[in-house]
């Protein structure tokens, strides 16, 4: 055991995310910019994009060395300050569904940082307590029950479950028992038909066209039948970089944002999506790699969320896109466009660094 915890030590270097997480924002700014290409012009999003990764850089060049323990500190009044300003947008917010603050040209959605920060402040909960204990599990299902109805509120299904994902991945490494488990399953089953009852209109029929598509082809169910048909014309080589048709024409919508797979998809087909996923698979794997040998508890559970939220975003994002799960709006993480997403990603990816360097 020790021979392989040195071997996977040796194996992996604090470089090593930030240079895999370049190679997707690079493959994600290819495909950004052939999105902007289409009938409606949306050049100005891909300049925007660059903005944003040179202010991510920025990030990097700043916090590379700093020492991720030093957040467990300051944990909770990221907090608070999260919680504060998801108040803020539920009154002030900007948008069709209310989810970005505006100071000038400036927009941010505070959702996305809280997903880091409920990431921060569980692991620092739970690295010093016995989730087995109820008033442990409790306090857990509070710190990721606020900001999940405030974002539920906006309303933000997308974001909302990839909060319940976080909790599930760290109160697991932490030792939540199978009861515990059974337990808060039953309670969100006996719980769905309020769940449904307070759920949007859209909500609800994103559920209902997921099923049955057809039941309004035009309508709601047009963007996933737009979706599948993008993906299946690319056929085993794609039709090229800058030729997909699907999106060019602006057939499928949203197609810089939560359907941006399926431009990789259109343009270069099978082969192009293998290689694609092969390398998120491999970036998905260091992770695990980390979680594996990480000897400080704190540190241990920061990856298992940060895991887990890229996790949780790809295949959500992916299996929106070919039709297994409905439509929520989750963004493939470094390749769509959206800057307060991209900046969470490459955020997480320093503390990752930070946690190899500090606790392996």
């Amino acid at each position: 055991m020790k021979q392989k915890l040195k071997f996977l030590k040796n194996k992996i270097r604090e470089g090593d995310f930030i240079f895999l997480s370049y190679i997707l924002i690079f493959i994600g700014l290819c495909i950004l910019f052939s999105a902007s290409k289409g009938i409606i012009t949306k050049e100005g999003f891909f300049i925007r994009q660059i903005l944003w990764i040179l202010i991510g850089t920025v990030f990097v060049y700043i916090f590379k060395n700093s020492d991720y323990r030093n957040l467990e500190k300051i944990s909770y009044l990221l907090y608070l300050i999260i919680l504060i300003l998801l108040s803020v947008v539920l009154v002030k917010g900007e948008g069709r569904s209310s989810r970005w603050i505006g100071l000038g040209w400036f927009y941010f959605q505070p959702s996305e940082f809280a997903k880091l920060v409920i990431i921060l402040t569980l692991s620092s909960y739970l690295s010093k307590r016995d989730i087995r204990r109820f008033p442990v599990l409790f306090i857990s299902l509070i710190i990721v029950g606020i900001p999940f109805l405030l974002v539920f509120k906006q309303p933000n299904l997308g974001t909302a479950i990839i909060f319940i994902l976080i909790f599930l991945g760290i109160s697991y490494i932490s030792g939540i028992t199978r009861k515990q488990l059974i337990g808060l399953f039953l309670i969100v089953l006996f719980s769905s038909p309020l769940i449904w009852s307070i759920m949007k209109d859209y909500q609800r029929e994103r559920i209902l066209t997921f099923i049955n598509p057809m039941r309004d082809p035009l309508g709601k169910g047009y963007n996933l039948l737009q979706s599948k048909i993008t993906i299946g014309s690319g056929g085993f080589i794609g039709k090229g970089f800058m030729k997909g048709t699907q999106t060019k024409l602006a057939f499928l919508p949203e197609y810089h944002t939560d359907f941006i797979f399926c431009v990789i998809a259109e343009e270069f087909g099978f082969l192009g999506v293998l290689i694609f996923v092969l390398i998120y698979y491999y970036f998905l794997s260091k992770i695990l790699e980390i979680i594996y040998i990480t000897k400080d508890n704190f540190g241990k559970l920061v990856a298992t969320g940060i895991f887990v939220l890229f996790t949780g975003h790809f295949l959500i994002n992916l299996g929106m896109t070919i039709g297994i799960f409905p439509i929520v709006g989750i963004p493939l993480p470094f390749i769509s466009y959206g800057g307060s997403s991209l900046i969470v990603s490459i955020l997480s990816v320093i503390i990752l660094s930070s946690i190899v360097k500090y606790s392996t």
